[in-house]
């Protein structure tokens, strides 16, 4: 784990997507100009598959990228009107929740195609949002893991979810052809991503609660919310397809049980502090039914069908501690009832109606970086889209969208810190 002691990060049941590569820019033939913009686009593509490459390097990678691409989007010319470049060129993606044609680095075939370049910006930064879960998962699967390496996972999917929050509300809107429902730019599955990347952000924090040995009511409290986070994740995809969202959805639903349990479990320990004794010792029951209920879903969640990799929590070093950990606290509170409180267990459990007043996980701000000072009206002024288009035999054949293969990294320490 991130933290020695505490829970991991669970492997994501999605795996949205296997880094693809597209089609190169065809304006960078045509204009010499633009030769930076297909320069950078293929290093960023790149640090995608590249082992040593870290955040820094691809925040560099990424800016560098996107200052040309908004040459593109942009207007430059002092009017309202959308950038003449814009249009130029046909892109295509993969997506990965529709389809039938599974492959070791594709997880469908089926191709999303958009002649707008605002498509090539959400693409490729939905890309970037997902290499910052892969780039938190590889630290969090670490041998040892130092305090450094933690924040740097904690920070890692707050920028991922803090990317898929802009690409929701900002970007997406702004394209012409709307997203296609049941794919990967749906809202919905959007909206999935913001919500799982801030808990199992929060699962790094509840980590640290657990190690330095916080308060039990502060992690009860965090527990709660980060049970919370997942289940609203599981009913914003509870209208897609089953075949594209079942999976995920079990993966969901198990960690919604699973941080069940902590909270009950963390909050009975408060009640037992407090010389509720009875009320502790239903709230550790109801913690052991939620654990239970987390363990039937690890066994669903591996026997179901549908896009994505598939984790075995049920067999990592966490899942077996807090097994242990609830049903130690509850003989606890059954032995200290006996002899000393006499406490009358009540019928129902307590509420766990707790807000956390610490640790919550808020998407990082995400902007994307000035246009590039080559990005000027006279520049932009130089280019004529009429130039060229009148020899349509002497247009260049469409490349075969192929997938970018990516390198199968295993965790040095068997932790199930997979995210993406």
């Amino acid at each position: 784990m991130v933290l020695q002691g505490a829970p991991p990060l669970i492997k994501s049941a999605t795996s949205r997507m296997f880094y693809q590569e597209k089609h190169h820019l065809m304006i960078c033939c045509l204009f010499t100009k633009c030769s930076d913009l297909r320069t950078t686009r293929a290093r960023l593509l790149e640090m995608f598959t590249d082992v040593t490459c870290n955040a820094e390097i691809m925040k560099s990678a990424t800016d560098a990228y996107f200052s040309l691409l908004q040459c593109l989007l942009v207007s430059l010319d002092g009017t309202t009107q959308d950038n003449k470049m814009r249009y130029i060129q046909n892109f295509k993606w993969t997506d990965t929740l529709q389809g039938n044609t599974p492959s070791p680095f594709l997880l469908c075939t089926q191709l999303s195609a958009q002649q707008d370049a605002v498509f090539e910006l959400v693409s490729m930064s939905f890309n970037v949002a997902l290499w910052y879960t892969k780039f938190a998962s590889r630290l969090a699967g670490k041998e040892n893991v130092s305090d450094d390496e933690a924040k740097d996972v904690h920070r890692s999917l707050k920028v991922a979810a803090g990317i898929f929050k802009s690409l929701k509300e900002v970007h997406i809107p702004r394209l012409i052809t709307p997203a296609e429902k049941g794919r990967d730019l749906d809202p919905r599955v959007i909206d999935a991503y913001i919500i799982q990347s801030q808990a199992e952000a929060q699962e790094v924090t509840i980590a640290r609660a657990i190690e330095l040995k916080h308060n039990a009511s502060i992690v009860a409290a965090l527990a709660s919310e980060t049970a919370n986070f997942y289940q609203k994740a599981d009913h914003t995809l509870n209208t897609l397809e089953p075949e594209c969202s079942s999976k995920w959805r079990k993966y969901l639903q198990l960690k919604f049980y699973f941080y069940m349990a902590y909270a009950y479990c963390y909050h009975g320990q408060t009640l037992l502090g407090n010389d509720k004794c009875g009320e502790a010792i239903r709230s550790l029951q109801e913690a052991e039914k939620a654990y239970s209920r987390a363990e039937e879903l690890c066994k669903e969640y591996r026997h179901t069908k549908g896009p994505g990799t598939t984790a075995k929590p049920s067999e990592q070093v966490f899942f077996l501690k807090l097994g242990g950990f609830v049903k130690n606290t509850l003989e606890k509170c059954q032995r200290e009832n006996g002899f000393i409180y006499f406490h009358k267990v009540p019928a129902e459990p307590p509420q766990l109606e707790m807000k956390a007043s610490y640790g919550l996980a808020e998407p990082a701000p995400y902007e994307l970086p000035p246009p590039n000072e080559q990005c000027t009206p006279e520049v932009y002024a130089t280019f004529d889209l009429t130039r060229g288009a009148k020899n349509d035999k002497a247009k260049p054949k469409e490349e075969e969208v192929k997938p970018m293969k990516e390198p199968d990294l295993k965790p040095q320490k068997d932790t199930g810190c997979t995210v993406s």
